[in-house]
């Protein structure tokens, strides 16, 4: 992995969606809703302003919205600011 995110950035590698119910029903692709948990893949440096406080391998939630969506050798990802991130599980 060659991405460094800037500043106050992060970048996460989203949970894969849920492929069945706990009933044991399974969820067509249509009907899937998007993750709203992740892993940290990596940190920016922070600013003046805003000191890092999630680090590499972290186990995050986050909003409905947050982040763009970025393909890297076939890997999807999110990029969002710190802020974005609601916690740390």
């Amino acid at each position: 992995m060659n991405i460094k995110p800037l500043s106050d950035r992060v970048l996460i590698e989203p949970k894969p969606a849920e492929e069945k119910t706990a009933g044991g029903l399974f969820i067509p692709d249509t009907a899937k809703e998007k993750p709203l948990a992740g892993k940290v893949v990596a940190v920016g440096p922070g600013t003046s302003e805003v000191t890092m406080e999630v680090s590499v391998g972290d186990q995050v939630l986050y909003g409905k919205y947050a982040g763009t969506e970025v393909s890297v050798d076939g890997n999807d990802y999110l990029i969002m600011r710190q802020s974005d991130i609601l916690a740390i599980i």
